[in-house]
């Protein structure tokens, strides 16, 4: 006699959460320091891009980047070149699909350092790139 099967157990979506975690982070910080997030997570066959708010006459185009630790270095050190081109894009194809119109347009990348005790560690780069 076999023992019954059980079926595998599905890995929790820790990734996922932990990245809304980390965007649930930086709207805060974003709006703490007075910006009007416009949309979030907003999609198209290009990508995504996580946070578009306005700062004043700016429209600014966010990218959050989070993670449990440094060992692949800190977490703004994930937006590389490539990403940076596809933000770019990005933010094209969202002032085409949006009727809104600003002087400035910046792009900014928060990070967000999740260690395994204590509070979240956050790091707001402006005009990153």
């Amino acid at each position: 006699m076999q023992p019954p099967t059980l079926p595998i157990p599905q890995p929790v979506p820790f990734r996922a959460a932990l990245g809304a975690y980390g965007e649930r982070v930086a709207v805060r910080l974003l709006t703490d320091a007075g910006l009007q997030v416009l949309d979030r997570n907003w999609r198209c066959r290009t990508g995504e891009l996580d946070i578009v708010a306005r700062d004043g006459s700016a429209l600014v185009f966010c990218e959050v980047k989070t993670r449990t630790g440094s060992g692949f270095g800190h977490p703004v050190e994930a937006v590389t070149a490539v990403k940076r081109r596809r933000l770019r894009l990005l933010a094209r194809a969202w002032l085409d699909a949006h009727d809104h119109h600003a002087p400035d347009l910046r792009f900014d990348v928060v990070g967000v350092l999740v260690p395994a005790v204590g509070p979240a560690r956050v790091t707001h780069l402006q005009n990153a790139f």
